[in-house]
């Protein structure tokens, strides 16, 4: 897709907000989620919760990224999934506050994850259109994104005191209806080839597994989705194991993981510039080993120390992997690429991640008492073989700085 004129091109204060109110309602649900289960006495509901997510990133993401790049504006499309996601996060809200059959509240969930999970990557390609260097640029908008994370965050605890609240989801819903509105102050981005006939695959998405015929790209994906598997604990599990240790306003600690992500991104371009691309890919996984291996060390200290590392163990891997999307890939692939990671992310991955995550913490309690130590011990090995795969199989333009 070309880059639109100059005078068509939304400002970067535009793109800015953009991405800090699509992040600030997904903070305030997706982080107290567990411990609002929990507290609704659905709390053994969590892992398949979670793992509507990744049913929905199966068919959503494509399916939608394939208008996006074919036949519809993404601005758009977003419009309408934000205004969609925000009737079916009060429906799941209704549906715990009124005490439904637990495949009920599923259902609801299910719908939810559908119409939110094409959000992120929408959202993405959008802000790749408008920009000119996505190596420079990109970083430093797409921390406004963890900013709206963390106030998200604390607004959950600090301002609402909705850490096991449905307060939080409500209050999420109507930011949606923010979102929403935003779109209206965006140029359109028309898509960058408009198809007359197209055939099952284009319309379902499924073209865009051609991506996986090159070895580099197909390593990215792939270990996208492999490294999502031990990831996918972080939230849930974290969440659980601060709640044990008896620290209150969790939410809003758990944040303090979004205050390393945002440096990490300011630096990411000079980065990127200097070191070669796997370096940087290897260290982010890396890091989320030695972060794992500090929870399994059990105090709050320790736990509190490795969640300061998760910005490192997710910026430097998948942030990074964005960028090398809109930089490797043909323009017109933008939106699939980007919808292809998060359905490799959030479908593989994190429904790997969430019902083994579950099997695996069900395997560490025993009597409601959670072996912290050896679960956390367990998801660092897996993190490990992640590392070690990918550093064998990635091999990248070794002449290139990047």
């Amino acid at each position: 897709m070309p880059n639109p004129a100059p005078d068509a091109k939304a400002s970067r204060k535009s793109l800015a907000t953009l991405f800090f109110f699509a992040a600030l309602p997904m903070g305030m649900w997706n982080v107290p989620l567990a411990n609002v289960f929990a507290a609704h006495g659905r709390g053994h509901l969590v892992p398949w919760v979670l793992a509507t997510t990744s049913v929905a990133a199966f068919f959503s993401p494509l399916f939608v990224a394939a208008l996006a790049d074919q036949k519809h504006s993404p601005v758009t499309l977003l419009r309408w999934l934000t205004g969609l996601t925000s009737l079916a996060l009060l429906l799941t809200c209704g549906s715990l506050f009124w005490g439904w059959s637990d495949m009920a509240i599923l259902a609801c969930a299910q719908v939810q994850a559908l119409v939110s999970m094409p959000v992120w990557s929408v959202t993405s390609s959008i802000v790749f259109s408008q920009l000119h260097d996505a190596k420079r640029q990109f970083g430093p908008l797409r921390a406004w994104a963890t900013g709206g994370w963390m106030v998200g965050c604390w607004i959950v605890s600090f301002v609402l005191r909705a850490d096991a609240s449905l307060v939080a989801a409500v209050t999420a819903s109507g930011l949606w209806l923010v979102v929403m509105a935003l779109t209206w102050r965006l140029p359109s981005v028309p898509p960058p080839v408009v198809l007359r006939q197209r055939t099952w695959g284009q319309i379902l998405g499924l073209s865009a597994l051609e991506l996986l015929k090159n070895r580099d790209h197909r390593v990215v994906f792939i270990t996208a989705a492999l490294y999502c598997i031990p990831l996918a604990a972080f939230y849930p599990y974290t969440a659980r194991h601060l709640s044990d240790l008896g620290l209150s306003n969790i939410s809003a600690a758990i944040s303090l993981g979004q205050t390393t992500e945002i440096l990490v991104m300011l630096v990411l371009a000079g980065l990127l510039a200097r070191v070669r691309l796997k370096w940087v890919f290897l260290s982010g996984i890396a890091i989320c080993v030695v972060r794992y291996a500090f929870n399994a060390m059990g105090t709050t200290a320790w736990v509190m120390t490795g969640t300061l590392l998760h910005g490192f163990a997710y910026t430097l891997y998948f942030i990074t992997a964005q960028i090398y999307l809109e930089e490797r890939i043909d323009p017109k692939w933008r939106v699939r690429a980007q919808a292809l990671l998060a359905l490799l992310m959030s479908g593989v991955g994190n429904m790997l991640g969430y019902l083994g995550g579950g099997w695996w913490y069900a395997a560490c309690t025993k009597d409601t008492i959670t072996n912290w130590p050896l679960f956390w011990w367990g998801e660092t090995a897996l993190t490990a073989v992640v590392c070690v795969f990918f550093a064998l199989a990635y091999r990248g333009r070794v002449h290139s700085p990047a």
